[in-house]
């Protein structure tokens, strides 16, 4: 992957680390500067007309928000809520913005992260790189009373309601110094503000947490070919990922008693078929997030692999109260 060399820097000691410290502190000085002039309001926000959640992170790389997002909008769903999604679509290049995403969308279009939550929830969902402007438009086009934003923690044009941050517990958040010297976009002083903060990984009572459970894979030709996990231990398997911390895909996939081959790709990775030229005919596992853009050439050996978000119990309750309180 082309950034390793930089990323790694940030989760161990690093001459590169403490080298770039004076470009941090600039960095970090122009995100407060910026969020104050939002604050106090030298720079207009914009109020949509029902509740505003906002998911993100305050560290770069992926933590696992659009499972988060998938749970969140069915469990508001099945509190009574009509949710409606929006995101910047990143990845994408879409004629025109804001852009509706539909069962006819492509990836390269939309994104994959949008396509993806669409396809798993059914719900509205439309991106533009302004938020205001898709919230405006899912609105107008849809019965909404709840908007769910996928990223955009660091949009202050958008005023929001709620504010959830997931964060990696593995990983955590490295050296905790901001871009370019470590993973932060934002101080760690951040968390402070937020509503809830969510970990994803490790599980600990003491704290909201996340964990992603994954047992079957699907075909990707045909969607009613559905094996569990244990019946690809018999012989290897190429392990594909192009998401933010591949690494968590393989070690889940070893976890569940697989002997992978694994093949780690940039976050929103445009895949192409010669991307699966690989020298033996071992079936190929990937994201879910990787299958809605390998649709197109899809073989009978790649599989995706569906993940199931289980969430603290205590999290979707606390979440509707806050919603009926505003």
């Amino acid at each position: 992957m082309k950034t390793d060399w930089l990323t790694n820097s940030w989760y161990r000691p690093s001459l590169i680390s403490q080298l770039l410290r004076p470009i941090s502190w600039l960095y970090r000085c122009i995100t407060w500067i910026r969020r104050q002039a939002y604050r106090y309001g030298l720079l207009r926000q914009y109020k949509l007309m029902v509740p505003v959640i906002v998911v993100g992170n305050i560290s770069v790389g992926g933590s696992g928000k659009t499972p988060f997002v998938i749970w969140l909008s069915q469990y508001l769903q099945s509190q009574g809520w009509r949710p409606g999604i929006i995101s910047r679509g990143y990845g994408g290049k879409a004629q025109h913005y804001p852009c509706k995403v539909g069962p006819e969308s492509l990836a390269c279009e939309v994104g994959d992260e949008p396509l993806l939550l669409h396809q798993r929830t059914g719900f509205p969902v439309v991106v533009a790189p302004d938020r205001v402007a898709a919230g405006r438009q899912l609105l107008a086009e849809n019965a909404c009373n709840v908007i769910i934003t996928d990223d955009g923690l660091q949009h202050y044009r958008l005023k929001r309601d709620l504010e959830i941050v997931i964060i990696d517990a593995k990983r955590g958040l490295g050296n905790q110094l901001c871009l370019p010297a470590g993973p932060l976009r934002e101080p760690l002083s951040r968390l402070k503000t937020v509503d809830f903060t969510v970990f994803h990984g490790e599980p600990d009572p003491e704290r909201l947490t996340m964990q992603l459970r994954i047992e079957r894979a699907i075909q990707l030709q045909n969607h009613r070919m559905v094996k569990t996990l244990s019946e690809f231990a018999e012989t290897p398997v190429y392990a594909v990922a192009g998401i933010g911390h591949p690494q968590r895909f393989f070690e889940q996939l070893q976890q569940s008693g697989l002997t992978i081959i694994p093949h780690a790709f940039d976050d929103h990775h445009a895949y192409t078929e010669t991307d699966f030229k690989f020298a033996k005919s071992y079936p190929i596992l990937m994201t879910e997030k990787d299958a809605v853009k390998c649709q197109a050439f899809a073989t009978q050996n790649m599989w995706y692999v569906p993940a199931q978000a289980e969430l603290s119990p205590a999290l979707g309750p606390a979440i509707d109260k806050k919603l009926r309180e505003l």
